[in-house]
């Protein structure tokens, strides 16, 4: 598991240090950026919810309007599951993001460097319901001019302003439910389809063991990955050094690079067997 480094001060970016030592840092996303995603999210579930609201006054049309009970049953239903289950969809994807965050280059993850669970999506996404969805719901259903209705209405604005600028008032421009689910939201830019490091040079000049290959599984052949196609000298020094000491060589007699590719080329393809025989290795934790 990945561990939190020291914060750059006046940046957006936060150091993750995987156990070799290598350091694959995040970058936050800003304030304006996550806004943005947000808005762009509701669009698109107001111009869903629209569209299913449209099906139902057809439905109600061609049905008459003693039907309209069960219609606006089925209608509630759909709108509410709309809304609750766009992000949870999304951001427990493979991609982590949901389409507004994918548009403005973002995504959620842990912020202890491990792949995003299901419980943290969950929890970070029914946070949204009391930080923006019941606020708004007391603005829209209490509006008017008695004084019940505008005391309800201040209270449901000061709260959704409260919720809406606390990502303002701390370091890592997390909101409440990041908060609690432990995640934040960091910068993905999109990429150039890479070429294939199985491919390049370097790759067959090294042999391994099954047992050497069996010390890692997926989420360190991810990790290598993302080293590999790095620029960063230093590490692949540590990482070669690590996975070199892990397998049990004697002598770092290897250039970082090539070595590391042969390594990558060789994981990868020892963990696709495994995959075609039913045998799945999440990460060197898992027993083999």
């Amino acid at each position: 598991m990945a561990r939190l480094g020291p914060r750059e001060p006046g940046t957006r970016r936060r150091a993750l240090v995987t156990p070799e030592g290598v350091d694959l840092g995040v970058t936050l996303a800003d304030a304006g950026t996550r806004a943005g995603a947000f808005f762009l999210d509701v669009a698109i579930i107001v111009v869903a919810g629209i569209v299913i609201s449209l099906v139902a006054l057809f439905g109600l049309g061609g049905l008459g309007l003693d039907r309209a009970e069960p219609i606006a049953v089925v209608w509630t239903i759909l709108v509410f599951f709309l809304r609750n289950a766009y992000f949870l969809a999304f951001e427990a994807g493979r991609g982590a993001r949901t389409p507004g965050k994918r548009i403005m280059g973002l995504r959620v993850a842990s912020r202890d460097g491990s792949g995003l669970a299901i419980d943290q999506v969950i929890a970070r996404n029914l946070m949204r319901e009391i930080e923006v969805f019941l606020p708004l719901s007391m603005l829209v259903a209490r509006a008017g001019t008695g004084v019940a209705d505008t005391m309800t209405t201040a209270l449901g604005a000061v709260w959704a302003l409260g919720f809406a600028l606390f990502p303002l008032f701390n370091r890592d421009r997390m909101r409440i439910g990041d908060l609690l689910a432990g995640t934040w939201v960091v910068e993905a830019p999109k990429r150039a389809l890479a070429e294939d490091l199985s491919k390049q040079a370097g790759a067959g000049t090294y042999r391994f063991t099954p047992e050497q290959l069996d010390a890692y599984g997926i989420a360190e052949l991810h990790k290598l990955e993302e080293v590999l196609r790095g620029d960063n000298d230093a590490a692949l020094a540590t990482v070669a050094e690590a996975i070199g000491r892990k397998i049990g060589l004697e002598r770092a007699d290897y250039q970082p690079r090539p070595f590391l590719t042969a390594y990558y080329a060789e994981l990868r393809a020892h963990l696709e067997r495994k995959l075609l025989l039913g045998k799945r290795r999440a990460s060197k934790f898992d027993a083999t």
